[in-house]
Protein backbone atom coordinates (compact mmCIF):
# COMPACT_ATOMS: atom_id res chain seq x y z
CA UNK A 1 0.00 0.00 0.00
CA UNK A 2 1.55 3.26 -0.84
CA UNK A 3 1.95 5.79 1.98
CA UNK A 4 -0.51 8.74 2.38
CA UNK A 5 0.36 11.74 0.26
CA UNK A 6 0.30 14.82 2.42
CA UNK A 7 -0.20 18.37 1.21
CA UNK A 8 -1.08 21.77 2.16
CA UNK A 9 -2.76 24.91 0.48
CA UNK A 10 -4.56 28.32 1.00
CA UNK A 11 -8.03 29.58 0.14
CA UNK A 12 -6.79 33.18 -0.91
CA UNK A 13 -9.41 35.93 -0.82
CA UNK A 14 -9.50 39.89 -0.77
CA UNK A 15 -12.45 42.15 -0.78
CA UNK A 16 -13.20 43.83 -3.95
CA UNK A 17 -14.06 48.12 -4.32
CA UNK A 18 -17.88 47.01 -2.87
CA UNK A 19 -16.77 45.43 -0.09
CA UNK A 20 -17.56 41.83 -1.51
CA UNK A 21 -15.41 38.68 -0.82
CA UNK A 22 -13.11 37.46 -3.90
CA UNK A 23 -11.57 34.02 -3.70
CA UNK A 24 -8.37 33.09 -6.13
CA UNK A 25 -8.81 29.83 -8.04
CA UNK A 26 -5.48 28.69 -10.38
CA UNK A 27 -5.48 26.92 -13.63
CA UNK A 28 -3.06 24.21 -13.27
CA UNK A 29 -1.92 23.17 -16.89
CA UNK A 30 -0.41 20.26 -15.99
CA UNK A 31 -3.71 18.90 -14.81
CA UNK A 32 -5.80 20.98 -16.93
CA UNK A 33 -8.02 22.05 -13.93
CA UNK A 34 -9.30 24.82 -11.16
CA UNK A 35 -7.78 24.56 -8.18
CA UNK A 36 -7.27 26.10 -4.90
CA UNK A 37 -3.56 26.89 -4.45
CA UNK A 38 -1.94 23.58 -2.55
CA UNK A 39 0.88 21.23 -3.30
CA UNK A 40 3.17 18.74 -1.38
CA UNK A 41 5.08 19.01 1.79
CA UNK A 42 8.59 18.84 1.52
CA UNK A 43 10.55 16.66 4.35
CA UNK A 44 10.51 17.96 8.00
CA UNK A 45 8.33 20.52 6.80
CA UNK A 46 5.59 21.99 8.61
CA UNK A 47 1.82 22.13 7.44
CA UNK A 48 1.76 25.95 7.49
CA UNK A 49 4.68 26.43 6.00
CA UNK A 50 4.07 23.97 2.86
CA UNK A 51 0.67 25.81 2.69
CA UNK A 52 2.48 29.42 2.81
CA UNK A 53 5.11 28.67 0.17
CA UNK A 54 2.72 26.63 -2.22
CA UNK A 55 0.56 29.56 -2.31
CA UNK A 56 3.95 32.39 -3.22
CA UNK A 57 5.17 29.44 -5.70
CA UNK A 58 1.91 29.42 -7.94
CA UNK A 59 0.44 32.77 -7.14
CA UNK A 60 3.34 35.41 -6.19
CA UNK A 61 0.57 37.25 -4.29
CA UNK A 62 1.48 38.78 -0.79
CA UNK A 63 -0.86 36.91 1.91
CA UNK A 64 -1.74 37.16 5.00
CA UNK A 65 -2.49 33.73 6.31
CA UNK A 66 -5.92 33.55 9.36
CA UNK A 67 -7.51 30.89 10.53
CA UNK A 68 -7.42 26.93 9.70
CA UNK A 69 -9.84 25.93 7.31
CA UNK A 70 -10.27 21.99 6.83
CA UNK A 71 -8.25 18.99 6.37
CA UNK A 72 -9.77 17.08 3.19
CA UNK A 73 -8.95 12.92 1.87
CA UNK A 74 -9.47 11.87 -1.99
CA UNK A 75 -7.59 9.49 -3.87
CA UNK A 76 -5.33 10.13 -6.94
CA UNK A 77 -3.04 8.15 -9.24
CA UNK A 78 -0.19 7.67 -6.14
CA UNK A 79 -2.71 6.93 -3.87
CA UNK A 80 -4.52 8.31 -0.90
CA UNK A 81 -3.81 12.13 -0.71
CA UNK A 82 -4.48 14.23 2.57
CA UNK A 83 -4.65 18.17 2.29
CA UNK A 84 -5.06 20.76 4.99
CA UNK A 85 -6.25 24.35 4.13
CA UNK A 86 -6.08 27.84 5.76
CA UNK A 87 -7.27 31.04 4.97
CA UNK A 88 -4.75 33.39 3.63
CA UNK A 89 -5.75 37.42 2.82
CA UNK A 90 -3.91 38.86 -0.32
CA UNK A 91 -3.43 42.28 0.91
CA UNK A 92 -1.22 43.70 -1.42
CA UNK A 93 -1.88 44.28 -5.07
CA UNK A 94 -4.17 41.15 -5.04
CA UNK A 95 -5.44 41.53 -8.29
CA UNK A 96 -1.89 41.25 -9.84
CA UNK A 97 -1.62 37.30 -10.33
CA UNK A 98 1.38 36.49 -12.11
CA UNK A 99 1.92 33.61 -14.49
CA UNK A 100 3.93 30.83 -13.54
CA UNK A 101 5.51 27.13 -14.28
CA UNK A 102 2.50 26.09 -11.82
CA UNK A 103 0.16 28.30 -13.08
CA UNK A 104 -1.29 30.03 -15.84
CA UNK A 105 -4.04 31.89 -15.14
CA UNK A 106 -5.93 32.89 -11.61
CA UNK A 107 -9.49 34.39 -11.21
CA UNK A 108 -11.07 36.01 -8.33
CA UNK A 109 -14.89 35.41 -8.31
CA UNK A 110 -17.47 35.12 -6.06
CA UNK A 111 -17.65 32.45 -3.69
CA UNK A 112 -20.84 31.09 -5.62
CA UNK A 113 -18.89 31.58 -8.72
CA UNK A 114 -15.50 29.74 -7.49
CA UNK A 115 -17.64 26.51 -6.28
CA UNK A 116 -18.85 26.13 -9.71
CA UNK A 117 -15.63 26.55 -11.39
CA UNK A 118 -13.44 24.77 -8.99
CA UNK A 119 -13.15 20.87 -10.47
CA UNK A 120 -12.34 18.97 -7.73
CA UNK A 121 -15.26 17.85 -5.21
CA UNK A 122 -13.28 18.39 -2.56
CA UNK A 123 -11.97 21.82 -3.59
CA UNK A 124 -15.29 22.95 -3.85
CA UNK A 125 -16.43 21.62 0.27
CA UNK A 126 -13.51 23.43 1.68
CA UNK A 127 -14.61 26.83 -0.43
CA UNK A 128 -18.03 26.47 1.25
CA UNK A 129 -16.40 25.24 4.60
CA UNK A 130 -14.16 28.84 4.20
CA UNK A 131 -16.91 31.41 4.31
CA UNK A 132 -18.21 30.00 7.90
CA UNK A 133 -14.51 30.63 9.19
CA UNK A 134 -13.58 33.77 10.78
CA UNK A 135 -11.45 34.25 7.77
CA UNK A 136 -11.18 38.39 8.22
CA UNK A 137 -10.57 37.86 11.93
CA UNK A 138 -7.65 39.56 13.86
CA UNK A 139 -4.54 37.37 15.03
CA UNK A 140 -3.16 36.52 18.59
CA UNK A 141 -0.34 33.83 18.65
CA UNK A 142 0.51 32.88 22.32
CA UNK A 143 3.61 31.13 22.03
CA UNK A 144 5.60 29.03 24.50
CA UNK A 145 9.29 29.60 24.68
CA UNK A 146 11.42 26.70 23.18
CA UNK A 147 13.05 23.75 24.91
CA UNK A 148 14.90 25.11 28.09
CA UNK A 149 17.82 23.57 29.55
CA UNK A 150 16.15 21.45 32.52
CA UNK A 151 15.76 23.36 36.15
CA UNK A 152 18.02 20.78 37.76
CA UNK A 153 20.89 21.29 35.18
CA UNK A 154 21.01 25.35 35.76
CA UNK A 155 22.47 27.22 38.52
CA UNK A 156 21.58 30.61 38.35
CA UNK A 157 18.56 32.84 38.57
CA UNK A 158 15.74 30.86 36.80
CA UNK A 159 14.79 33.74 34.28
CA UNK A 160 18.40 33.38 33.00
CA UNK A 161 18.06 29.96 32.09
CA UNK A 162 18.68 29.32 28.27
CA UNK A 163 16.89 27.30 25.60
CA UNK A 164 18.23 23.99 25.21
CA UNK A 165 19.88 22.62 21.93
CA UNK A 166 16.80 21.78 20.87
CA UNK A 167 15.43 24.81 21.68
CA UNK A 168 17.90 26.95 19.59
CA UNK A 169 16.99 24.65 16.88
CA UNK A 170 13.31 25.34 17.11
CA UNK A 171 13.67 28.98 17.50
CA UNK A 172 15.87 29.11 14.32
CA UNK A 173 12.68 26.84 12.26
CA UNK A 174 9.80 29.41 14.08
CA UNK A 175 10.82 31.63 10.76
CA UNK A 176 9.32 29.50 7.99
CA UNK A 177 6.32 28.78 9.98
CA UNK A 178 5.31 32.40 11.90
CA UNK A 179 6.37 34.25 8.51
CA UNK A 180 2.68 33.16 6.99
CA UNK A 181 1.25 35.29 9.52
CA UNK A 182 2.82 38.75 8.49
CA UNK A 183 3.01 39.54 11.97
CA UNK A 184 3.58 43.31 13.05
CA UNK A 185 4.66 42.79 16.35
CA UNK A 186 6.49 40.83 18.83
CA UNK A 187 5.96 40.88 22.90
CA UNK A 188 8.29 38.27 24.82
CA UNK A 189 8.55 37.54 28.33
CA UNK A 190 12.05 38.97 30.27
CA UNK A 191 13.25 35.44 30.74
CA UNK A 192 16.26 34.53 28.54
CA UNK A 193 14.39 31.42 27.13
CA UNK A 194 11.35 33.69 25.95
CA UNK A 195 13.71 35.73 24.59
CA UNK A 196 15.60 33.51 22.66
CA UNK A 197 12.80 31.83 21.04
CA UNK A 198 11.46 34.68 19.21
CA UNK A 199 14.75 36.97 18.58
CA UNK A 200 15.50 34.93 15.36
CA UNK A 201 11.77 35.16 14.23
CA UNK A 202 12.56 39.09 14.90
CA UNK A 203 15.67 40.00 13.09
CA UNK A 204 14.37 37.82 10.20
CA UNK A 205 10.99 40.21 10.25
CA UNK A 206 12.38 43.02 11.10
CA UNK A 207 10.41 43.85 13.83
CA UNK A 208 11.99 45.26 17.32
CA UNK A 209 11.16 43.25 20.16
CA UNK A 210 8.87 44.23 23.15
CA UNK A 211 10.13 43.08 26.18
CA UNK A 212 7.26 43.00 29.16
CA UNK A 213 7.60 42.00 32.35
CA UNK A 214 3.51 41.13 33.01
CA UNK A 215 3.64 37.62 31.03
CA UNK A 216 7.01 37.08 33.02
CA UNK A 217 6.99 33.37 35.02
CA UNK A 218 8.62 35.43 37.65
CA UNK A 219 6.09 38.15 37.95
CA UNK A 220 3.43 35.49 37.64
CA UNK A 221 4.39 34.17 41.40
CA UNK A 222 4.36 37.46 42.84
CA UNK A 223 0.88 39.11 40.73
CA UNK A 224 -1.12 37.09 39.13
CA UNK A 225 -3.59 39.81 37.92
CA UNK A 226 -0.72 41.26 36.05
CA UNK A 227 -0.98 39.06 33.27
CA UNK A 228 -4.99 38.74 33.00
CA UNK A 229 -5.03 42.53 32.37
CA UNK A 230 -2.17 42.50 29.92
CA UNK A 231 -4.43 39.67 28.03
CA UNK A 232 -7.42 41.99 28.11
CA UNK A 233 -5.16 44.79 26.15
CA UNK A 234 -3.59 42.81 23.44
CA UNK A 235 -7.20 41.09 22.08
CA UNK A 236 -8.20 44.86 21.58
CA UNK A 237 -5.59 45.19 18.85
CA UNK A 238 -5.83 45.43 15.47
CA UNK A 239 -2.34 44.38 14.84
CA UNK A 240 -1.15 40.63 14.26
CA UNK A 241 1.45 39.88 17.45
CA UNK A 242 2.93 37.22 18.91
CA UNK A 243 3.59 37.06 22.77
CA UNK A 244 6.08 34.75 24.07
CA UNK A 245 5.38 33.25 27.68
CA UNK A 246 5.61 30.16 29.89
CA UNK A 247 3.11 27.35 30.46
CA UNK A 248 1.39 28.42 33.81
CA UNK A 249 0.81 32.13 32.29
CA UNK A 250 -0.58 31.84 29.18
CA UNK A 251 -3.29 28.74 29.95
CA UNK A 252 -4.45 31.23 31.91
CA UNK A 253 -4.38 34.13 29.76
CA UNK A 254 -6.40 32.29 27.01
CA UNK A 255 -8.74 31.21 29.64
CA UNK A 256 -9.47 34.77 30.89
CA UNK A 257 -10.17 35.68 26.73
CA UNK A 258 -12.30 32.42 26.27
CA UNK A 259 -14.52 33.03 29.98
CA UNK A 260 -17.36 35.16 29.05
CA UNK A 261 -18.43 33.09 25.85
CA UNK A 262 -19.12 29.42 25.06
CA UNK A 263 -15.81 28.15 23.72
CA UNK A 264 -14.16 24.98 23.75
CA UNK A 265 -10.44 25.96 23.88
CA UNK A 266 -7.26 23.57 23.27
CA UNK A 267 -6.46 21.44 25.77
CA UNK A 268 -4.98 23.46 28.67
CA UNK A 269 -1.10 22.69 28.27
CA UNK A 270 1.55 23.87 25.56
CA UNK A 271 4.08 21.99 24.82
CA UNK A 272 7.70 23.91 24.56
CA UNK A 273 7.96 26.11 20.79
CA UNK A 274 3.93 25.41 20.77
CA UNK A 275 1.31 28.14 20.04
CA UNK A 276 -2.54 28.81 20.10
CA UNK A 277 -3.11 31.19 17.45
CA UNK A 278 -5.95 32.79 17.99
CA UNK A 279 -8.67 34.46 16.04
CA UNK A 280 -11.08 37.18 17.36
CA UNK A 281 -13.11 40.20 16.40
CA UNK A 282 -14.16 43.31 18.96
CA UNK A 283 -12.34 41.43 21.31
CA UNK A 284 -14.47 38.37 21.02
CA UNK A 285 -12.56 34.86 20.33
CA UNK A 286 -14.23 33.01 17.33
CA UNK A 287 -11.63 30.41 16.55
CA UNK A 288 -8.29 28.75 18.22
CA UNK A 289 -5.93 27.06 16.04
CA UNK A 290 -2.75 25.37 17.80
CA UNK A 291 0.39 24.83 16.28
CA UNK A 292 2.59 21.97 17.00
CA UNK A 293 6.68 22.84 17.58
CA UNK A 294 9.01 23.01 14.80
CA UNK A 295 10.03 19.59 13.91
CA UNK A 296 13.77 19.06 14.17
Amino acid sequence: MNPTIIAAGAVVWRFDGDGQVLVLLIHRPRYDDWSIPKGKLDDGEQLISCAYREVIEETHLKVKFGPFITDTEYYVADGLKRVSYWAAHAYDHSDMFIPNDEADEGRWLTIEEAIELATRESDKEVLSIFFKTPFDAQTLIMLRHGKALAREEWLGEDEDRPLAQLGTLQAKRMISIYQAFNVEKIITSDAIRCYDTVDPLARALDIKLKVEKDVSENTWKKDKEKAIEFAKEIIKTDETLIVCSHNPVLPRMLEKLTKKIDFDYPDNKLLPGEAWVIHHKKKEVLQIDRLEAPQI
